[in-house]
């Protein structure tokens, strides 16, 4: 098992950051990067997990999105994973597309077990 996983996205008109509300431009909006660094994070925390009766949550992301990608180019995400800590996952995530980095990051998630946290999350607004 690696500690690196890589998603990637051929950016399409739902990416952008006109249509996700993010700016007014037709480039690839930060959250569309930062979806597919937490989906290549997460990916890679199931796989060291390895039981479908665990997932992982995001709890933190802090990046920089430092250049422009334009409608129809691919992005490449990846996530490294650089320690696990009990139930604490940590990362770093970059994302590049064909002429190089367009941004990076650290990502943390935490391991919970799958069906306990959704009842959870569905009563949380229950009447007492």
């Amino acid at each position: 098992m690696s500690n690196t996983l890589s998603k990637s996205l051929l950016i399409g008109e739902e990416n952008l950051a006109c249509s996700m509300g993010s700016g007014s431009l037709r480039v690839l909006a930060t959250p569309a990067v930062v979806a597919l660094m937490e989906n290549a994070a997460a990916s890679l925390a199931q796989e060291v997990l390895g039981d479908d009766a665990l997932t992982t949550v995001g709890t933190m992301i802090s990046i920089e999105h430092t250049s422009p990608t334009p409608l129809g180019a691919e992005v490449t995400a990846t996530a490294t994973l650089l320690e696990q800590d009990g139930r604490i996952f940590r990362f770093e995530v970059t994302a590049c597309d064909k002429k190089g980095e367009i941004a990076r990051g650290t990502h943390t998630r935490v391991s919970v077990k799958a069906e306990k946290f959704q009842q959870k999350a569905d009563g949380k607004f229950d009447e007492v």
